[in-house]
């Protein structure tokens, strides 16, 4: 009987160790977006994505995929907020011109790796 016990508890261990190993603490936004960009040609550069805080929220930015495309920054729930950079003159849209000033923890979420 006990070891029937000390099977079953192993056993749930080691499910619940294997479903956390899947997850990630992106939001799921985030990992969607990450599974599409990987399902579209490589850019040039190669995407990333980047963790920041600022204006006393998280959000994501989106490097650029080439030259005069905008980058994207997203706040924690997916909304777009801007773009900082990129475009013609490479100023962004200008709606968060202090973004590359302001921002802070930078943290390298995803970047791709073909």
């Amino acid at each position: 009987m006990k070891t029937h016990l000390l099977a079953i508890i192993a056993i749930l261990i080691l499910l619940v160790g294997c479903s956390q190993a899947t997850q990630t603490a992106n939001p799921g936004w985030l990992d969607q977006l990450i599974k599409q960009y990987e399902s579209e040609p490589v850019g040039s550069p190669p995407l990333s994505i980047w963790r920041y805080d600022y204006k006393d929220q998280i959000v994501y930015f989106v490097s650029a995929r080439c030259c005069d495309i905008y980058s994207t920054l997203f706040d924690a729930d997916g909304n777009i907020l801007c773009a900082p950079d990129g475009g013609i003159a490479g100023a962004g849209d200008g709606r968060c011109s202090d973004f590359f000033t302001q921002r802070t923890n930078e943290q390298l979420i995803w970047q791709d790796p073909r």
